[in-house]
């Protein structure tokens, strides 16, 4: 019972922080600031939720943990990616 309280905690935790992710894009910042923001949000917001499946299923644990590093993995490397495509090019050449 207390496991699935909790299950339901983390999941409503992660849909929360999805939507708290997408509040900065109605704003006037960067857009670069906002896709950050939005990242980091959606990311741990994704990884909440996982745990709370996982806390459902408990014996899908391997799939979800591989799940959970793979998004922390492509989130990290897409962040890397964005930041480097919007620095502008050098003028020297």
């Amino acid at each position: 019972m207390v496991l699935q309280w909790l299950s339901y905690a983390c999941i409503s935790f992660g849909l929360f922080l999805w939507l708290w992710g997408t509040w900065p894009l109605v704003g006037r910042r960067s857009p670069l600031f906002k896709l950050h923001y939005l990242s980091i949000a959606d990311t741990l917001g994704s990884m909440a939720i996982m745990l709370g499946v996982l806390l459902r299923i408990p014996r899908e644990w391997p799939l979800l943990l591989l799940a959970v590093i793979f998004l922390a993995l492509w989130n990290t490397i897409l962040g890397y990616v964005l930041a480097y495509c919007s620095q502008g090019e050098d003028s020297d050449g």
